[in-house]
C-alpha cells in the first residue's frame, strides 16, 4: 500500500511558477542544503571523534557521553580530551585502537591550543626600512669643517674628501635655514627647526634639514651641526611576510623576499628556524638602495589570522571561526524557524478571532494590541536578562510576544474581507461552528499573506538574532554566534577574517531568503507585471 501526496491544481500552479522563476528555485535548494548541513554540525566540526574502537569495542562519543576511565584504568570519570587521548600509548602502541574525527577536528567552543600552532613552524618577519640619515658640522660661513655618514647626500663623498666644501653648493638653504645657524654662532638660544629642501646637484633628489633647540652657552661654538634625512613622504613603509614550515614564503613570494641575495636569505632563514624554539634579535640587511631592520617573531596571540587547518581563522578567544560560523548557523536558523512558527500562530489565531467575530473583541482587541506594541521591547529584554538570566529560550519567547504583532493586522483585515462571503454565511446556516469556520474554511482562503511573508520573518528574526548577540543582549556568551563574532570584530579591527567570513555568511543567508521570498510572492500572485527599461 502507497501513500501518495495529493495536491490541488492551485496548489500545482504555484509550484510550477515558483520553478520558474529560477533564483527563487535555487535558493530554496541551497538553503536546504545549507540547513541540513547546520544540522549536522556536530557530525562536520568537533573535538570529540565520530568513533571509538578501542580494545574490540566501538564508542561513538559525538552521540554518547563517555567517561576517561572506560579508555584508561587511572582516567577520572569526566570526559576525556580524545586529542590527548589518541597521543597517549593506549592507541599510539595499539594500531587496533583507533579513532575517526569530523571533518573539521574542532569543537566551537574548543580553545586552540597554542603549542599546535607553533609546531607549524609559522614565523612572521617584518622588515622595517632604516632611515637614511647623517650629518655635517658647519663653520659661520657655511663650509663643511666635519661630517659622518654623508655619501647618500652627497653624492658619494666620503667624511674626508668633504670637508671644505660649501653645503649651500650642494643644497638649497633658505635665508630661513640661514638665519638659524647664523643665531647659534652668535650664542642666542634659538628653537628646533626642521625644513625639507632640494639638491642643486643631478642626480635631484629631497632631504630634511633639521638643527636641534640651541640654548646659550659659556663660549661662542666654533661649529654648529646640522642633521640630514630622507625626508618621511620618502620612506618606505615596512613589509610583514610569513616563512612557513619550509622556510618559504606562504603564498607568491613578496617582493622584498625576491630583492634579497641568496646569503641574505640564508641568514634569514636560519635566523627563522631558531625563531621557532627561542626568541632571537633582529638582523640588518642592505636590499636594494635601503637598510632595513629584520624582525622575527613566532609568538602567538588571539585572535589569529587563517592558517592551515583553521582556513577561517581564528577568535579572540582562541576558538576556530568555521566551527564558530557552522554552529552559529544552525542555532540562527533554528532560532528563526522556531520564532516564526510561534509569532504566526499568535499572529493568525488573534487577528482571525478580531476579524471574524468583530465589533466590541475587535475594538478590545485592536486597543490592547496596540498597547503592546508601544512597549520597548529591548528594555523588556535587558530586564528578563537581569533577571533570568541569558538563554535561548528566554529569547525566543520575548521575541515571540513582540513579533506577531504585523501577521495580525493583515490575518485580521482578511477575515473581515472574507466573512461576509457567501460560503462561510452557507457553513453557518449549516450549523458549523465558529471554530470549524475559521480554522476549515476562512483561514485556507486567507494564507496567501501568510505564506509569503515566511520567508522574509526569516530573514528578519536571523538579522534581529545577529543585531542582539553583536549589542550583547542576545545569547550566552559561549554559545557560537554570527553576532558575537562580529561584536569581536569591532574589537579587533585589524582581525580581517572576524568582519569578512560572519559577514559573509550572514549575506548569502539573508540574500537566499529574499531570493525565495520574490519567488513565493511571484507564485501567489499571478497577475502580470511589466517592467519598465
Amino acid at each position: 500500500m502507497s501513500i501518495r501526496l495529493q495536491l490541488n491544481p492551485a496548489t500545482r500552479k504555484r509550484l510550477n511558477r515558483f520553478r520558474r522563476f529560477r533564483r527563487a528555485y535555487v535558493s530554496a535548494w541551497l538553503l536546504a542544503i545549507i540547513f541540513t548541513l547546520t544540522l549536522c554540525a556536530d557530525l562536520l566540526c568537533n573535538d570529540k571523534p565520530i568513533f571509538v574502537r578501542f580494545d574490540g569495542k566501538s564508542y561513538f562519543p559525538v552521540l554518547r557521553y563517555y567517561a576517561e576511565s572506560e579508555f584508561l584504568p587511572e582516567g577520572k570519570d569526566t570526559r576525556p580530551n580524545y586529542k590527548l587521548l589518541q597521543q597517549s600509548p593506549t592507541f599510539t602502541d595499539n594500531a587496533a585502537n583507533t579513532m575517526i574525527f569530523p571533518p573539521i577536528p574542532f569543537g566551537a567552543r574548543e580553545t586552540i591550543s597554542e603549542e599546535s600552532l607553533k609546531a607549524q613552524g609559522r614565523v612572521v618577519v617584518r622588515c622595517i626600512p632604516i632611515p637614511k640619515a647623517g650629518n655635517i658640522n658647519l663653520s659661520p660661513a657655511l663650509s663643511i669643517k666635519r661630517a659622518r655618514s654623508p655619501e647618500i647626500f652627497f653624492h658619494g663623498l666620503t667624511g674626508t674628501s668633504i670637508k671644505g666644501e660649501q653645503l649651500d653648493t650642494y643644497w638649497d638653504i633658505d635665508d630661513v635655514m640661514r638665519k638659524a645657524i647664523q643665531t647659534r654662532f652668535q650664542n642666542k638660544a634659538a628653537p628646533a627647526l626642521r625644513q625639507t629642501t632640494s639638491s642643486l646637484k643631478p642626480p635631484r633628489m629631497t632631504a630634511e634639514l633639521s638643527l636641534s633647540e640651541f640654548k646659550p652657552r659659556s663660549a661662542v661654538p666654533k661649529t654648529v651641526r646640522l642633521t640630514l634625512r630622507t625626508p618621511e613622504k620618502d620612506r618606505k613603509t615596512p613589509q610583514t611576510f610569513v616563512l612557513n614550515e619550509t622556510l618559504t614564503p606562504n603564498g607568491k613570494a613578496p617582493a622584498i623576499w625576491e630583492a634579497l641575495t641568496e646569503a641574505d636569505r640564508t641568514r634569514v632563514q636560519e635566523r627563522a628556524k631558531a625563531c621557532r624554539t627561542h626568541a632571537v634579535n633582529p638582523i640588518r640587511l642592505h636590499i636594494g638602495t635601503d637598510d632595513y631592520q629584520v624582525l622575527f617573531d613566532n609568538s602567538i596571540a588571539w585572535p589569529h589570522p587563517p592558517v592551515h587547518g583553521h582556513w577561517l581563522g581564528i577568535d579572540s578567544a582562541g576558538r576556530d571561526v568555521l566551527a564558530r560560523i557552522v554552529h552559529g548557523l544552525r542555532i540562527s536558523l533554528i532560532f528563526s524557524i522556531l520564532l516564526v512558527i510561534s509569532s504566526m500562530t499568535i499572529g493568525i489565531c488573534t487577528g482571525a478571532i478580531q476579524g471574524y467575530f468583530g465589533g466590541v473583541i475587535d475594538i478590545t482587541g485592536q486597543r490592547f494590541t496596540e498597547i503592546w506594541s508601544a512597549i520597548p521591547f529591548l528594555y523588556v529584554m535587558i530586564l528578563l536578562g537581569s533577571i533570568y538570566g541569558s538563554s535561548f529560550w528566554l529569547l525566543l519567547l520575548c521575541y515571540a510576544i513582540f513579533n506577531w504583532i504585523g501577521i495580525s493586522y493583515y490575518m485580521r483585515a482578511e477575515f473581515l474581507r472574507l466573512r461576509k462571503r457567501p460560503f462561510v454565511d452557507a457553513a453557518r446556516v449549516l450549523g458549523v461552528s465558529s471554530r470549524a469556520i475559521i480554522f476549515r474554511h476562512i483561514l485556507p482562503n486567507a494564507v496567501t499573506p501568510i505564506i509569503t511573508f515566511i520567508p522574509f520573518s526569516l530573514v528578519g528574526a536571523i538579522a534581529s538574532l545577529a543585531a542582539l548577540d553583536y549589542l550583547g543582549f542576545g545569547l550566552p556568551a559561549l554559545t557560537p554566534s554570527l553576532g558575537q563574532l562580529l561584536h569581536q570584530a569591532q574589537a579587533n579591527r585589524s582581525a580581517w577574517w572576524l568582519i569578512l567570513y560572519p559577514s559573509l555568511a550572514l549575506f548569502i543567508v539573508m540574500l537566499l531568503g529574499v531570493f525565495i521570498g520574490e519567488g513565493i510572492r511571484e507564485a501567489y500572485d499571478p497577475r502580470p507585471r511589466s517592467r519598465m527599461e
